[in-house]
């Protein structure tokens, strides 16, 4: 069974989309639900949401958008709906990683974890006393890297710092996180965002 919490709106981490979805329609089979389930989640699929969450139930209806990836604009475009759902209808957001949905739609609704074979890589080196020659053998070893998996590195850096070595962030280094979300999405280099990302650490001790 689902938590109680999870019978609302709210977002669920999972790279195992089709799957995740297969579970909830089973679940809640008793209800409606519609899915949005896509590659790429665009403007034209949120408009279409949208114009869902207006069809007025007698009973409570689920909206399940799924995507590897969500645009700026799509995610923008679904904001006052998140914010203030129509009667009986709610939304569940399931994303590979939370890198892809901006701030706002995050702060918006609870995040859940769900089934995930795309584990976050481990950081081998503490960001406490990170020194430039590992920076230079981190971008060196993902040079190469892809967006979506740049995306992993940078929860697996936000994971290292706050979790394994326990560190409180300064501002700039929050603000360092959040613009390392946005740069990828507007499809900045990676490496170049990752190195901002460590030498945020150098000399921060």
């Amino acid at each position: 069974m689902l938590p109680r919490e999870s019978h609302q709106s709210h977002i669920l981490i999972s790279t195992e989309i089709e799957a995740e979805f297969q579970r909830l329609e089973l679940e809640l089979k008793s209800h409606r639900v519609v899915n949005f389930i896509r590659e790429k989640f665009l403007v034209e699929d949120a408009k279409a949401v949208i114009a869902e969450a207006y069809i007025s139930e007698s009973q409570m209806k689920y909206i399940v958008l799924g995507a590897g990836e969500f645009n700026t604009v799509s995610q923008n475009a679904l904001l006052k709906v998140l914010e203030e759902p129509p009667r009986n209808t709610a939304f569940i957001i399931i994303s590979p990683t939370k890198s892809n949905l901006l701030a706002t739609i995050r702060s918006r609704l609870p995040i859940l974890h769900g089934e995930s074979f795309h584990e976050i890589r481990n950081i081998d080196f503490s960001l406490a006393r990170v020194d430039y020659g590992q920076i230079f053998s981190f971008l060196k070893e993902n040079a190469r890297v892809k967006k979506s998996d740049a995306k992993l590195l940078v929860e697996a850096l936000y994971h290292r710092a706050t979790v394994v070595d326990m560190l409180i962030l300064s501002s700039s280094q929050l603000e360092n996180f959040d613009m390392a979300y946005r740069l990828l999405e507007l499809n900045s280099r990676p490496q170049s965002v990752l190195a901002m990302l460590l030498m945020g650490f150098v000399g921060e001790k």
